[in-house]
């Protein structure tokens, strides 16, 4: 079996994509099972960046979060292979099903597809929180567990407001989730993940896609002129749920939800619990940070031992300092 690093032996392949394929391996060194990510050297470089800086930044990008509905990122390191060198990633191994194969079934009963998409509204938060957006939402990179829902694969994500690495190239992302404005060359921002979201939900409520058409040029088109098909009526759906389906899919970005205002708003209509940053709590708002007296002496305190103290020598007041260890 090949072995990537010195430490992380491939066992076999579990996901296969247009840039890269995902190994189920295991980590030597910690005794634990990981996922590996390789990238295709057939495709280093296709989007105008080389793959290794390419892999790099999606690391970098995923490894800044650290949140109960994302994926982890243990390492990255590159590999020897015929003529370059073949980046890799180290990730958390996540068992379970995608988003979807549990759609392929049919769409699922309004309170998980919620539920789930609150999740995932709490994972775009924290991205969001450390300026990164995700630019490829969609069933499949959504993976169910008995732990929740994971996003997984921020194979193209990239910090708010960057380009895409070749502007004259086609949009990065799967057509159906990308937002309108993405097509007018302007860069991802949370907004355009908030669309993805919203087209997540309404997948998830309807089974189907808010637009039908036959071809991408089609689906553009309709994205950009014309208004989703009516979702279905579901019993007991809050309206509130609806209403932010429809803000989500808004063809102006600056009318869509944050992705912490839907995270609560979702996991409050279905009494759930999600977990999302205070970032976007007001500063007036925001406490100054203090630093207790105690912090402050620890940090000054030598660290080098004192000399030894007889047992009968009382400790002078002054002489007690946090850090310093005196023998009695």
């Amino acid at each position: 079996m090949r072995t990537l690093g010195g430490r992380y032996r491939l066992m076999d392949r579990i996901g296969l994509g247009g840039m890269s394929e995902v190994w189920r391996g295991h980590d030597h060194v910690l005794d634990r099972p990981v996922a590996v990510k390789i990238m295709d050297p057939g495709v280093e470089g296709s989007l105008g960046i080389p793959g290794v800086d390419l892999v790099r930044a999606e690391a970098r990008s995923a490894a800044r979060l650290a949140h109960p509905n994302v994926a982890g990122v243990h390492d990255f390191g590159t590999s020897p292979g015929p003529g370059t060198e073949v980046p890799y990633i180290v990730m958390e191994l996540v068992e379970g099903q995608t988003l979807s194969e549990h759609l392929a079934a049919g769409r699922l009963d309004w309170r998980i597809g919620v539920r789930v998409c609150a999740e995932v509204a709490a994972a775009l938060a924290a991205a969001h929180a450390e300026n990164v957006v995700h630019r490829d939402i969609k069933p499949a990179n959504v993976m169910l567990t008995p732990a929740g829902a994971k996003v997984l694969d921020f194979g193209i994500a990239a910090m708010i407001g960057s380009p895409d690495p070749d502007p004259e190239g086609p949009v990065m992302g799967t057509p159906a989730y990308i937002a309108p404005e993405r097509f007018d060359g302007l860069p991802a921002t949370p907004a355009s993940d908030m669309f993805a979201l919203g087209t997540l939900l309404y997948h998830c409520l309807s089974g189907r896609l808010p637009w039908t058409a036959r071809s991408h040029t089609e689906l553009v088109m309709a994205q950009r002129f014309a208004d989703p098909e009516p979702l279905p009526a579901l019993d007991d759906l809050p309206p509130e749920v609806l209403d932010l389906v429809s803000r989500c899919l808004a063809r102006n970005p600056d009318e869509r939800p944050t992705a912490l205002v839907a995270a609560l708003l979702l996991a409050e209509s279905v009494d759930a619990r999600v977990y999302v940053p205070l970032a976007e709590v007001a500063p007036s708002m925001r406490r100054p940070p203090t630093v207790s007296p105690w912090t402050e002496r620890a940090a000054a305190a030598p660290t080098s031992a004192a000399p030894a103290q007889y047992p009968d020598e009382a400790p002078h007041p002054e002489d007690i300092h946090v850090g310093r260890h005196r023998a009695t």
